[in-house]
């Protein structure tokens, strides 16, 4: 009976040693550069200490991360807020949805060759972005700081063609958003991006003329997913590492240059 028990408990160590590993959840993220992308792979560290393999993916534009999410190439994408993405479902027929809150990043106007808005001349430069809905955000912003007035009820998806008066006649330069720092040198000013102008060292993103966006929370960037994945155990495990990260916290603030104003941690407001 011995021998028979002794036999049974080597079959069983046996078997034990040449179970498979048990392989960790892995999941694929699109970013951009900066600050968003900075804050992931400070998320994706702490995501693999408990068991999630993430592999970060930078992209330089607005468009395909969206369409590598849909086409199943990539498991969320990190850039986007709401309104950009609604309008992206709309204009496309995306089956892609929010499944949790990120930073919510500030506007501003930015220019190297004035000191103060009402230095901006007559048929200056704009440069503002190019797609609908951050377009909008810009023209409001603009609006704000009496440059130009809009026609009445135009929201976050004006458009230049929108605009009711230009006293000064300015001329409007449209570019993707990550590109606005690049050519904020050679107009007279222009919508920005703190964390592009961070991440490009291009200048000081707290030397802004104005400011708009930080109050506003359907602005803050979203995880996004194809919509059958919203509830997504391991999408759902990954954004609460990232949200209860102290490291993301600390690599976030660096992103916007230590300077408060410039963004806030939009899943500490809900």
């Amino acid at each position: 009976m011995f021998q028979s028990f002794k036999r049974v408990l080597i079959s069983a160590a046996i078997a034990v040693a040449v179970l498979p590993a048990v392989a960790a959840d892995k999941l694929k993220i699109a970013v951009v550069p900066g600050a968003y992308a900075d804050s992931i792979n400070a998320a994706a560290k702490d995501a693999k200490a408990q068991g999630i393999d993430v592999e970060v993916i930078e992209f330089t534009d607005w468009t395909t991360p969206n369409v590598a999410v849909n086409n199943g190439d990539i498991d969320i994408n990190y850039f986007q807020h709401q309104p950009f993405l609604d309008n992206a479902v709309k204009k496309n027929g995306y089956a892609l949805a929010s499944a949790g809150t990120g930073i919510l990043a500030n506007v501003g106007l930015y220019s190297l060759k004035h000191k103060n808005v009402a230095d901006v001349p007559n048929n200056g430069k704009v440069g503002i972005a190019s797609d609908p809905v951050n377009q909008g955000r810009g023209l409001l912003l603009l609006q704000k700081v009496g440059l130009i007035t809009l026609k009445p009820g135009v929201g976050y998806l004006g458009s230049i063609n929108d605009i009711a008066s230009n006293p000064k006649s300015l001329r409007f330069v449209e570019v993707e958003g990550p590109q606005l720092v690049r050519i904020t040198g050679d107009v007279d000013i222009a919508q920005g991006y703190p964390h592009f102008i961070v991440a490009a060292k291009a200048f000081d993103p707290s030397s802004g003329l104005a400011y708009s966006g930080i109050e506003d929370e359907q602005f803050a960037i979203q995880f996004v997913v194809k919509k059958d994945r919203v509830n997504d155990p391991v999408v759902q495990k990954f954004i609460r590492i990232y949200q209860n990260s102290p490291t993301v916290r600390t690599v976030s603030k660096k992103s916007f240059s230590n300077d408060d104003r410039l963004y806030t941690l939009a899943w500490l407001k809900k």
